[in-house]
């Protein structure tokens, strides 16, 4: 079976794939999702802070958003199957307004302000299993895989965009005014995904319980050969990356006066939307699969040269270098979505999606023990050695998979 791209295949451009009207409803549904999420939780933090005084509580509300990912993608993931792929995105959306206009009426105490952000974000592995999911019906060849770089580059562009939208809002209209305006993006994004997105049948029927199905075709999916080393390639050389970026902090507080994290932070994130952009659209797509071996080891690669402890702008430029490497997924888009059961795609999405978040999380978390014992650059390069080891033993699932010509 062969799933590798021949080179006369037409390369994308942004026009083709912005020419799809229904895509352009959903990446812009993307774009005001992020700015409005972010924006959330910086005006949360500061609400609870304000509210409280404790710094844990407002360090909470960023984790609290993240958390319920990993639980949400162990039990819920069958609904991105089950529901349609309209309906779920747009009910969510719903619930996200609701949720968000509860907060901005001030009637729960800290604690229950936590808890219904924690409740409603364990639908979120769901919601963005279901976008993904839906990519591949609006866009087809190589204007999927650039589809799917514009996503991750309007990631970041979006989050930045609302830390400087929440800091302004902050400044103008307070936390609670904040959050009655990331209401309002919450109804704009599902304007946008129920007008502009045509309904589609759901995948799969209801034939068991949704925990038990979703444990279900997890086991499934781990089970098959190549979806499993395809979601380890993903998960493990990117992970083990973000385990150094999990001690940048530390790292920049070392470096003296005037050093600031903010600067390798934002040359990480450029470094990743770089990579997307370059590769995404000025790649061709059988060098693009070629290259992915390559960039997923120099994610590493940089990291050990923190063992010389350089100064900002050489470590900001280490970072960088690194990230670029993140671009290796693009090489892997179209053979993964070849490898799964299309009446799975939304669950095998969100198994993905909630993989790495959750490797993510830990990596950053043994990174942070770590540099209780040892000094950050020295973490750092570990971190880089093992996300070379991870992608040298997974060489053979990076490597374009040869052509099939019976």
């Amino acid at each position: 079976m062969s799933t590798t791209t021949g080179s006369t295949e037409k390369q994308a451009t942004f026009r083709s794939v912005l020419a799809v009207p229904e895509f352009r409803a959903v990446f812009a549904s993307f774009g005001v999702f992020m700015v409005g999420e972010t924006v959330k939780m910086l005006a949360l933090a500061v609400l609870l802070y304000e509210r409280t005084g404790s710094t844990l509580l407002a360090a909470l509300a960023y984790v609290v958003g993240f958390l319920p990912h990993a639980l949400g993608g162990v039990l819920l993931l069958a609904l991105a199957d089950r529901w349609r792929l309209r309906a779920l995105m747009v009910g969510y959306d719903l619930l996200r307004l609701a949720a968000v206009a509860v907060l901005a009426i001030g009637v729960l105490p800290p604690a229950g302000m936590l808890g219904l952000v924690f409740a409603v974000g364990l639908l979120a592995p769901v919601s963005t299993a279901a976008r993904n999911a839906l990519l591949p019906e609006l866009l087809t060849g190589d204007d999927y895989v650039l589809g799917r770089s514009l996503f991750t580059v309007a990631a970041g562009a979006t989050q930045v965009l609302g830390f400087a939208l929440g800091g302004l809002l902050l400044g103008l209209v307070g936390p609670y005014g904040a959050l009655w305006l990331t209401a309002v993006t919450c109804a704009l994004s599902a304007l946008l995904v129920r007008y502009g997105v045509a309904e589609r049948p759901r995948r799969t029927a209801v034939a068991s319980g949704v925990v038990r199905q979703t444990w279900q075709v997890n086991g499934l999916l781990l089970r098959d050969r190549r979806v499993r080393g395809l979601l380890l390639v993903h998960w493990l050389p990117g992970s083990l990356l973000v385990g150094a970026e999990g001690v940048i902090v530390p790292y920049a507080d070392g470096l003296g006066p005037g050093a600031s994290a903010g600067v390798l932070f934002a040359a990480s994130a450029s470094g990743m939307l770089v990579g997307d952009l370059v590769l995404g659209r000025w790649v061709g797509p059988a060098r693009r699969e070629r290259l992915a071996p390559w960039l997923a080891l120099l994610l590493g690669a940089p990291m050990p040269l923190f063992l010389a402890g350089p100064g900002l702008p050489a470590a900001a430029a280490l970072f960088g270098l690194a990230t670029f490497g993140f671009a290796f997924q693009l090489g892997l888009a179209r053979r993964f979505l070849a490898a799964v059961p299309e009446q799975r795609r939304g669950q095998a999405f969100g198994l993905l999606a909630t993989g790495l978040m959750t490797a993510q999380g830990l990596t950053a978390g043994l990174a942070g023990l770590l540099a209780e014992w040892l000094a950050p650059g020295r973490v750092m390069a570990l971190a880089g050695i093992a996300s070379m080891a991870a992608t040298l033993l997974l060489w053979r699932w990076l490597r374009p998979e040869p052509v099939d010509r019976s």
